[in-house]
């Protein structure tokens, strides 16, 4: 019987990671490999697995996944491999009235198959605060508001920065997360959501509009989890550039 995947996750590994301001960030990746297993083979060895990952352990980078997979599936008599790293990447963010500095942490996650083309997939989580459209309308004072994680994964016509899809999304919310504020930062902050107010629907819309409309992204996925704040449940919302081309009778997105 052929199975679809056999390989190891939870492997964690240091990895440099290049970033906008120049050099690389040092930080430690969740990483997972996986390759199917021909019909005729009856077990894996799982050593291969951790042998070609270590012969690559001083380059970790997306450069060389297609190399390291090509090995892989070599090694294995495989039809395809893939790997997926997780890892944490930290960017100095300066407070929006007072500029304090503080370091922002974002998951992230490059995932690469091989299956004839080298296939590369960037994901990223980041943190937000969106506040309730229909709160503010009907309270006299004041609304509630949450903070929200917001999972948006690409796949690229030509390179782009970690930063810059970061950006791209936090440009989408009611208001940007901090790890560090001061009193007129939080003054800021708290108005700031208070005047761009946002259900997840209208937080996914902006991204989609933004990612649809942009010339090095090919397709993309965006959904958005606000941990509601006077409610026991999340609020949700998800699309990808799929299912937005099956509902569209032309290529131009229009979700205003």
């Amino acid at each position: 019987m052929k199975l679809t995947n056999v390989g190891i996750e939870q492997v964690h590994h240091p990895v440099q990671v290049l970033e906008k301001a120049g050099g690389h960030q040092q930080t430690v990746a969740s990483i997972r490999m996986q390759a199917n297993m021909p019909r005729q083979q009856r077990g894996t060895c799982m050593t291969t697995f951790i042998a070609i990952l270590s012969k690559y352990q001083d380059d970790i980078r997306t450069e060389v996944f297609p190399r390291l997979l090509t090995e892989l599936r070599n090694e294995l008599q495989a039809d395809s491999a893939s790997i997926e790293m997780t890892f944490p990447y930290f960017i100095e963010k300066r407070a929006p009235v007072s500029k304090t500095p503080s370091l922002m942490e974002y998951t992230c996650r490059f995932a690469c198959g091989l299956d004839g083309g080298s296939d590369l997939q960037v994901s990223i989580l980041v943190p937000s605060t969106t506040l309730c459209p229909c709160s503010k309308e009907i309270s006299r004072f004041g609304a509630h508001n949450q903070r929200a994680e917001i999972d948006f994964s690409v796949k690229l016509k030509n390179f782009i920065w970690i930063e810059d899809l970061i950006s791209l999304v936090e440009s989408c919310t009611s208001c940007e997360v901090y790890s560090l504020l001061k009193r007129p930062d939080e003054k800021f902050v708290t108005e700031k959501a208070y005047e761009n107010p946002m259900f997840v629907e209208d937080v996914v819309r902006k991204i989609a509009v933004l990612a649809q409309d942009h010339p090095d992204i090919s397709h993309f996925s965006v959904g958005v989890e606000s941990f509601e704040s006077i409610h026991k449940h999340s609020a949700y919302a998800y699309t990808d550039s799929e299912t937005i081309a099956q509902s569209l009778p032309h290529p131009h997105l229009n979700l205003s």
